[in-house]
């Protein structure tokens, strides 16, 4: 595939993943506004777009890493990869970032007060993944794997479609709170007195983000299209 200024971000995100590493450096939001043009969208990012597309040509002549291309694997392969490795990591740095990030908020709160709002954005963040991965598990990707398999079940929400439009409602919330927290931080900026806790906090933040950036990204871009093509091939047979 061709790239150019008019390719969708989620389109070369999904191509080629490695891409994914240029956008996160130069804040292009490829997941929630992955069907945005790389060229519009660097603009919005006050970026130069041939700079953008030069750096993923150049990654691309070089292929520092082939990551699996999704879009030619099953949608099964695909639920099975988000739920053991995203979901997890998501859970498992909620959990672990919680105690860290009331710590620093409460040591270095009086002095750095945007940590603070920071926190309260951070909980709202929590609290809304929680259910939204839950809702994935239980209800919307047990759907997916019987569509996959060729079963024909029974949902209480009708095409699939429906619940997909309230997940990509709930990622763009996910980007909405991403993103106030990364500007409160000033780019995750450490302040020069920041303990080890403070930078912990920050380096913990800032991987949260990307790992959500890359999921929200594969379910956007390549998971959810897949199944809405695969439960209207189903409904033509």
């Amino acid at each position: 595939m061709e790239f150019t200024d008019h390719t969708r971000l989620g389109q070369i995100a999904t191509a080629f993943p490695a891409s994914m590493r240029i956008f996160e450096a130069h804040g292009l939001d490829y997941c929630c506004g992955g069907q945005r043009e790389l060229g519009e969208a660097s603009a919005a990012a006050g970026v130069a777009p041939g700079k953008v597309l030069e750096e993923i040509q150049q990654l691309r002549s070089i292929s520092l890493e082939a990551p699996k291309d999704w879009s030619k694997g099953s949608l099964t392969e695909l639920v099975e990869y988000l739920v053991a490795t995203h979901h997890v990591f998501t859970r498992t740095e909620l959990a672990r970032l919680a105690p860290l990030m009331d710590k620093v908020a409460r040591v270095h709160g009086e002095n750095h007060p945007e940590l603070n709002a920071i926190r309260l954005f951070f909980i709202e963040l929590s609290n809304d993944l929680g259910p939204h991965l839950m809702k994935e598990e239980q209800v919307l990707f047990p759907y997916m794997l019987d569509l996959d398999a060729g079963k024909t079940s029974a949902s209480c929400f009708g095409t699939v479609a429906n619940p997909i439009r309230a997940m990509l409602g709930e990622h763009d919330l996910v980007g909405e709170l991403l993103h106030r927290i990364r500007d409160l931080s000033r780019d995750f900026a450490l302040p020069a007195e920041a303990c080890g806790s403070y930078q912990s906090l920050f380096m913990g933040l800032a991987d949260l983000e990307a790992d959500l950036h890359q999921h929200i990204h594969l379910e956007n871009n390549v998971l959810f299209p897949k199944a809405v093509a695969l439960e209207e091939a189903s409904v033509q047979a």
